[in-house]
């Protein structure tokens, strides 16, 4: 299993926190069956967080006409929307909700190049609320696709994730299996696509990053 570099200095730093922790409670209560249970329950704590930030290696098949799902989840918006930031128009909308359970890192869901980029400061409500999409800490990644379509990018902070890393600087090219960031902790990412996406998935329907084909190009 790969870590994320992402994950490297929180790592070290949560590492150094529990040695820390288990010297002090060895000196304080000693040998004891307490000091085994916070030496346990650390050891615990801290595979779980590595977890968190593991980094699969995938076979991904580009595809210039495909929308490729960006983060491991599940759908739990698929609906015609409002885009006010960068189309100022209608829009359809899909949704990947990611659990702590799963892989944090996203993906460019389409072959393109970088077009527009804004990170955006806001709250840190549940990332499943769509009240998130427009007022959660946010980057917005408008992508022209290499078949002359234009998507747009949301990726939103949770009640968790106090952290977004984003790789989209403006005129960068894109390509499917290329990691477009990093969001630590619960998160979310929205597409915006034009209306006339034949959508290729289904309401609750679970998505693996780099894999699931969320829609064709028309």
């Amino acid at each position: 299993m790969t870590i994320h570099k992402a994950g490297y200095k929180l790592l070290l730093k949560i590492a150094a926190a529990l040695v820390v922790l288990n010297a002090v409670v060895i000196y304080v209560l000693g040998n004891t069956v307490t000091t085994h249970v916070v030496w346990v329950a650390s050891l615990v704590v801290y595979i779980l967080i590595v977890n968190f930030f593991r980094s699969p290696n995938r076979i991904v098949l580009l595809d210039d006409n495909t929308i490729l799902a960006p983060a491991d989840g599940k759908i739990v918006v698929i609906e015609e929307t409002e885009e006010p930031e960068y189309f100022h128009g209608r829009r359809l909308q899909v949704s990947i909700f990611m659990s702590l359970f799963n892989v944090h890192v996203n993906w460019f869901p389409v072959n393109g190049v970088i077009r527009y980029f804004k990170y955006h400061a806001g709250k840190f409500a549940a990332a499943y609320l769509p009240k998130s999409s427009t007022e959660n800490e946010r980057t917005s990644i408008a992508i022209e696709c290499a078949n002359g379509q234009t998507i747009l990018m949301r990726q939103i902070a949770g009640a968790m994730a106090k952290r977004i890393v984003s790789y989209a600087p403006v005129g960068r090219q894109t390509r499917q299996d290329q990691h477009a960031g990093f969001i630590k902790f619960g998160s979310r990412v929205d597409l915006f696509l034009p209306l006339d996406t034949k959508i290729e998935v289904k309401l609750g329907q679970k998505t693996k990053g780099s894999q699931t084909i969320i829609g064709t190009f028309k």
